[in-house]
């Protein structure tokens, strides 16, 4: 009997140390420690393809940064239009192209039957009255555009444009011109509000600028 109390006893003492020993092993949460957590979301894949949204976008080209010839904006007199390009080679009435839309609209959207276009050295401009608009413009002739003070003309490259639109290069596209063939071109925007729904187009072959366009949808 007393040999059995005696390893009672030390079973007893076995199991008291054990949990003692549990005790030590398992980590005891620190009260002035703080707990750690790394912020994620400018690296989340939300926060990335935002950003990648907005950097994509093609570049804009505002018309007030464009002066025609080193000269003109896009808009001028008659006057300044025969001082800077000269007569005109053509004129053609507008109604009879037909264009689905006039840059000279009168505020009820009606249309002025006498507005023309005049035709110069491959250029177009829209006319009504004594106001002027360029609608096509070709870098042939010597002509050339300023844009923010760097020369645009007919030996420009397509790398050339690169470091001031980058997007816009690199979503280059092909356009068949009706009569002229393929060229390779590139959409800029008119604003960075996207107020307006249309752009300006460039077109180049051969790697280097031929002409300009404004594009407007129907």
């Amino acid at each position: 009997m007393k040999n059995l109390s005696l390893l009672w006893i030390f079973v007893l003492l076995l199991s008291c140390a054990g949990k003692e020993e549990n005790k030590k092993e398992r980590p005891s949460a620190d009260p002035g420690q703080k707990t750690m957590v790394k912020n994620d979301s400018a690296d989340s894949p939300v926060a990335q393809i935002t950003e990648v949204k907005k950097d994509s976008l093609n570049e804009v080209m505002p018309e007030d940064d464009i002066l025609f010839n080193g000269k003109l904006k896009r808009y001028f007199s008659l006057t300044d239009f025969e001082k800077i390009f000269g007569k005109a080679d053509s004129i053609k009435l507008m109604s009879e192209e037909a264009p689905c839309t006039y840059i000279f609209e009168n505020p009820d959207g009606s249309k002025d039957m006498n507005d023309q276009y005049l035709y110069k050295n491959g250029s177009r401009f829209e006319n009504t009255k004594d106001k002027v608009a360029v609608d096509e413009f070709r870098f042939i002739n010597g002509n050339y555009i300023l844009y923010k003070g760097i020369k645009i003309d007919a030996k420009t490259t397509i790398n050339d444009l690169k470091p001031i639109f980058p997007n816009a290069i690199r979503n280059i596209g092909t356009l068949d011109v009706y009569g002229e063939g393929k060229f390779q071109v590139i959409q800029l925007r008119e604003d960075s509000e996207g107020i307006s729904d249309g752009h300006l187009n460039l077109f180049f072959k051969n790697n280097r600028i031929c002409f300009m366009h404004w594009w407007f949808p129907c």
